[in-house]
């Protein structure tokens, strides 16, 4: 084994001394130094570093090579009696030394595999962890952004709704009284499409009766423009318009009074209701419904009612002792003839 004299230390100083003005790391401490402070730029001074460092590796490497160069060197050229003496014991504590070397990096071989082993088993659970954190962190960033945006929102509520507020019983009592509300508009509701429904059926039962006496007035309208048409030809047709007119309203009245109607009432669009009054002992109203198609208006049936409903009985008549008649009078489409029927059967059975 080789040792270091202190001559050989002064030696290397008093060559570095020697070399050291024209050492280039040197120079470069000196140009370092004198740099300003706006110059050193971190990133430009980690690059100097780096260089400056393999620089000294490759000039430390040369100096051991270098170094154990001369040592080898004067070993071999130096007298047997001035060379360092190596012997079987140093050999063996070298060995040992070397042997222990290797256990210890055996050892870290062993604990360096165990560590990737365990490196490379946790690392899906890390990334597993890590994709979850980073899930999290992102669902914690947007409930933050959520958190305020709902604060913005409250504070401009606030701003445009300013005190007094509705409190939380003040709207539990709002709600209430809304419901009471709503159930009172429903029963109003209610109520008034029950009053609609009734209306609706008295506004189609006027509107037929209207309808009557529309063609009713049109066709008198009609008769009296005729009328003023003759009077306007020959103005001694107007001395005898009064009294044809008064000529007229007794043959009608005479004409209801012999045949006993009392009512005509369109019922709807395809029933037309007809009473007369029957002359018995006692007197009852007869009431005859003439039903028609809707779509041809051809008389399609004919029903016969009396107040009250025995009298019939009481006359001798069944109660399909009209039918035959009824049905003839149908099949050829005669209400005048029908109803002239009816009445004179049931006049002809109070006889």
């Amino acid at each position: 084994m080789s040792t270091f004299k202190p001559d050989d230390v002064e030696v290397l100083a008093s060559q570095f001394s020697a070399a050291s003005s024209t050492l280039h790391i040197v120079k470069i401490v000196e140009q370092f130094n004198t740099l300003e402070d706006d110059s050193k730029d971190p990133a430009l001074v980690a690059s100097d570093l780096s260089a400056q460092t393999a620089f000294l590796r490759k000039l430390k490497f040369a100096y051991l090579e270098q170094n154990a160069k001369d040592k080898y060197v004067k070993t071999i050229v130096s007298d047997i009696d001035d060379a360092p003496i190596v012997t079987a014991e140093d050999n063996k504590a070298l060995f040992a030394s070397n042997e222990e070397a290797k256990q210890r990096l055996r050892a870290a071989k062993e604990s360096l595999q165990h560590t990737q082993r365990r490196i490379q088993e946790l690392a899906p659970a890390v990334e597993q962890e890590y994709n979850k954190a980073q899930r999290m962190t992102a669902h914690a960033s947007a409930l933050s952004q959520k958190i305020l945006d709902a604060r913005l929102d409250l504070i401009r509520l606030r701003q445009t709704h300013p005190h007094p507020r509705l409190t939380i019983p003040l709207a539990d009592q709002k709600l209430i009284d809304q419901v009471t509300e709503m159930q009172a508009l429903n029963d109003d509701l209610e109520a008034a499409q029950r009053h609609m429904h009734t209306v609706k059926e008295r506004i189609r039962t006027s509107a037929g009766a209207a309808e009557r006496l529309r063609m009713e007035r049109a066709e008198a309208e009609h008769a009296v423009r005729k009328i003023k048409e003759r009077a306007a030809a020959d103005a001694r047709n107007e001395r005898l318009f009064v009294p044809l007119y008064d000529w007229y309203t007794s043959s009608l009245a005479l004409h209801r009074s012999i045949h006993g109607l009392v009512t005509a009432e369109s019922v709807s669009d395809n029933e037309l209701r007809l009473q007369y009054r029957i002359n018995a002992s006692p007197p009852f109203d007869l009431a005859v419904a003439l039903i028609f198609e809707p779509t041809t208006r051809a008389l399609a049936s004919v029903a016969v009612a009396t107040d009250p409903e025995d009298t019939l009985g009481a006359l001798g008549l069944p109660e399909n002792a009209m039918d035959e008649s009824i049905g003839v009078h149908v099949r050829r489409n005669d209400a005048h003839c029908a109803v002239a029927a009816i009445v004179a059967r049931v006049r002809g059975g109070r006889e």
